[in-house]
């Protein structure tokens, strides 16, 4: 797979491998092996052992979709300001997809970096980070996009191919996403903060609506009224503002 994303260092370094287990482990042993540069890119035709947010395996069909690790070294970045780089990520795939479908209201990010087209999922960011001291010392983001794959084991799936009615190069799709990525990136180094944290708001799906929430096995109505500098979901239920953390509460 050629790539030629017109970036500064994101993708430059291109590792392009027919399958693997994970490209998120494969990032890893570049860095251990200090093969990795800024900005070093991992991308395969079929993960047999993808992950995904909250332990769940990533499943897409060979040779359809964007399965790829990008390695970057945010030593800026405090370890609590983790969510920060999480924001950034999420949001140069947004733009990615936004380029794609317009400016759609069904395209939505959803807490903390799900990729959504109304409420199927588009795709999803699993975000691996390693510390020294107080500070980010490496990020692997790893990233998974439906594109050509029209058929799907679950209902809330999609895919840019089915939404759109095309067939797409996944080399010209690749190298698009990480100009995106690399752009809000620079947003983040640039200290450009409260920019990212409000085009995220924007881009939040159901926020400042009321919906039906899943808290301790029960359901209650909440509204999203925000998300805390650690990355913290703010709800408010009936007259209760109330803060969760990724495994404290999901959508109904």
């Amino acid at each position: 797979m050629v790539v030629l994303p017109q970036t500064l260092f994101t993708g430059r370094q291109l590792v392009w491998l027919p399958t693997c287990a994970s490209t998120n482990s494969e990032a890893q042993t570049l860095i251990l092996q200090n093969r990795a540069s800024e900005g070093c890119t991992v991308i395969t035709d079929f993960q047999t052992a993808g992950r995904g947010q909250r332990g769940n395996q990533w499943e897409a069909a060979p040779a359809e979709n964007l399965m790829l690790s990008v390695v970057w070294q945010p030593t800026f970045l405090a370890a609590a300001e983790q969510f920060r780089l999480s924001q950034a990520v999420a949001l140069g795939v947004f733009d990615w997809a936004a380029a794609l479908l317009g400016s759609d209201l069904k395209l939505k990010l959803k807490w903390p970096n799900d990729l959504l087209y109304g409420d199927q999922k588009l795709g999803g960011i699993l975000i691996e980070n390693t510390l020294s001291g107080p500070k980010i010392q490496y990020s692997i983001i790893g990233i998974g996009l439906n594109i050509n794959q029209q058929d799907f084991a679950i209902a809330t799936a999609t895919s840019i191919g089915q939404i759109t009615g095309r067939a797409y190069s996944r080399e010209t799709l690749a190298a698009r996403l990480l100009e995106c990525l690399e752009r809000r990136y620079l947003q983040l180094r640039a200290g450009q903060v409260g920019t990212l944290r409000h085009d995220y708001l924007q881009a939040l799906y159901r926020y400042q609506e009321a919906h039906l929430f899943i808290v301790n096995g029960q359901k209650v109505r909440g509204q999203i009224v925000g998300v805390e500098d650690d990355g913290r979901l703010a709800v408010r239920i009936g007259d209760e503002l109330r803060r969760f953390g990724l495994q404290e509460i999901r959508h109904a």
